[in-house]
């Protein structure tokens, strides 16, 4: 199997380098990835960007989507499988997926019509310990075991079949065996607010605090809900954006030739 792998914590971050080393067991791994950090930069999409040589690969002066792009155009790669991360971070529901640039990287390579997969390390804290906890390679092992086992065994299964790409995010290792492995959709709890100063706004996204603290509204079988629990959560979704019949729209666009200027 051949495997492009990126991120968006940089090519030199450690969760990457424990996805190249587990891949590694499974097939041909090319790290293409941003050579700084480019976290929630989404699908942003340079004009120009260089390449490097890289020990893993090779290091890209721009986002996720890029590497995507590059490797798949430019570098003239073929991959069965793209995988971004592992994050340092969780990126965990619906208002998530369209800012991660782990996500966006697997997003990019489903319209390529390859199969991905996003992966991602939940660890307990606040933002602001978010911002402090660098995980070492033991912190990533979970989420290490469960990216081999789902790379292994999702083809041979049909996973790909239905789904353009798995979300997956990982609590940090247990102390004692392994975490369990739950199919989860995205919550739809959205907890973010604005606090305003005399000279600025602070956006706060206070799910990171519910969190933490243990109170978290997500229902069973979201992924939060998940993750939490100390559960590998795999949510698998598609990458087009999907479009519904509206008669209300219908009647609208019908009626817009005859109105008054």
């Amino acid at each position: 199997m051949d495997i492009l792998l990126t991120n968006d914590d940089g090519i030199d971050a450690t969760g990457l380098r424990s996805l190249y080393e587990a891949l590694s067991e499974l097939g041909d791994v090319t790290a293409v990835a941003p050579a700084e950090d480019q976290s929630a930069v989404g699908r942003q999409m340079s004009s120009q960007v260089t390449l490097t040589e890289h020990e893993l690969g090779y290091s890209v002066t721009g986002t996720p989507t890029d590497c995507v792009v590059a490797g798949v155009g430019a570098l003239s790669l073929a991959p069965d499988l793209v995988v971004a991360g592992c994050n340092r971070g969780a990126n965990l529901g619906h208002y998530v997926l369209g800012r991660s640039g782990t996500v966006s990287a697997a997003v990019e390579a489903a319209f390529f019509g390859i199969p991905a997969m996003a992966v991602s390390l939940y660890f307990p804290g606040t933002e602001g310990h978010y911002q402090s906890f660098q995980p070492g390679v033991k912190e990533y092992g979970e989420a290490a075991r469960a990216t081999r086992y789902l790379v292994d065994h999702a083809f041979g299964a049909g996973v790909f079949e239905r789904a353009d790409y798995l979300n997956v995010n990982a609590p940090l290792p247990p102390e004692e065996g392994h975490a369990p492995m739950e199919i989860t959709r995205p919550s739809h709890v959205y907890d973010i607010d604005a606090e305003r100063t005399d000279e600025a706004v602070r956006i706060v996204d206070r799910i990171w605090e519910r969190m933490a603290s243990g109170d978290i509204a997500d229902p069973e079988g979201t992924d939060r809900n998940a993750v939490v629990d100390g559960t590998v959560s795999v949510s698998p979704l598609t990458a087009p954006h999907t479009t519904e019949h509206h008669e209300a729209l219908d009647a609208l666009a019908q009626t817009y030739p005859d109105i008054a200027d």
